[in-house]
């Protein structure tokens, strides 16, 4: 049977750090954190069963096999490159590109959609699915909606004003000590957390559990239960009357929500404000 390759982006950052002689360096270029480059240098060396790096207490320096594989590695990722320039859209004047979360896509930027297309007429937007830091490394986008702690979002970017709420569809009988609690897993602050800060103990143990905050949203909105999620994802839906806030306190988490934007696109700019200005509505 033929053993499967290890994953591209443990070849990626093998690469970087491989250029850089830091890890540190290499996590900035990647959008990971430094923890994050190690572990998967690591999991590379054991996968290959040899050492890729000597590490020394002011950097880095190869091996003779990371010396031997460095050069490979650099022609097959200027392959994968030139493979995926055939099929880049040519760049188009007035085009706008947004890597965002699904979460945001659907939850901020479609509803007023229509409404930014009457402000500009002549901008084209395309927008990006993203939800991990290394994946918005390698989008160029022109504007960049990304999810976390300031450490792992990287340099450049600025927060969102957004806090954690607890909201429920408007039709939705109960509260926090009933539930049932719909938790977003794979965030550093959940119900736990909340309840702490509202000062509400105990708290029910959460009874759903999703991937995203848009996943909790949808389920909250069909009358399933209580979510915990960002301000700016729910204010559209609380200003309709579709949700209701259940208990309002000043719960600001420590990941949020970051934008980062190229200052030389004038569409990019203009696409900037008008999104800032829907979370100051």
């Amino acid at each position: 049977m033929r053993r499967t390759p290890p994953p591209l982006n443990w070849f990626r950052v093998f690469e970087a750090s491989a250029r850089h002689l830091k890890f540190t360096h290499a996590a900035v270029e990647l959008g990971m954190t430094q923890s994050a480059v190690s572990q998967q240098i690591r999991a590379f060396e054991a996968r290959l069963g040899v050492q890729l790096f000597v590490r020394k207490p002011r950097g880095l320096a190869l091996s003779d096999a990371g010396r031997k594989l460095v050069p490979k590695i650099e022609a097959a990722l200027n392959d994968l490159d030139a493979a995926g320039r055939m099929f880049d859209p040519k760049p188009k004047e007035g085009l706008v590109t947004i890597a965002c979360s699904v979460s945001i896509a659907q939850w901020i930027i479609a509803p007023h959609l229509a409404q930014f297309h009457a402000l500009h007429p002549s901008f084209k937007l395309r927008m990006l699915s993203m939800v991990w830091p290394d994946e918005f490394a390698s989008a160029s986008a022109d504007v960049e909606l990304r999810f976390g702690s300031q450490k792992q979002v990287g340099q450049g970017a600025q927060r969102l004003p957004d806090r954690l709420i607890a909201v429920a569809s408007s039709a939705f009988v109960g509260s926090l000590t009933t539930g049932p609690l719909i938790e977003s897993v794979g965030t550093l602050e959940g119900w736990s957390h909340y309840g702490q800060a509202a000062k509400i103990a105990p708290l029910p143990a959460p009874h759903y559990f999703v991937d995203s905050y848009g996943m909790a949203l949808n389920l909250a909105q069909q009358g399933v239960g209580i979510a915990l999620v960002s301000s700016i994802l729910a204010q559209n839906s609380v200003a309709l009357g579709q949700l209701q806030v259940m208990q309002d306190i000043d719960f600001i988490g420590q990941e949020g929500y970051f934008l980062a934007q190229r200052p030389d696109s004038a569409p990019a700019q203009a696409f900037v404000q008008w999104f800032k200005g829907l979370l100051s509505a």
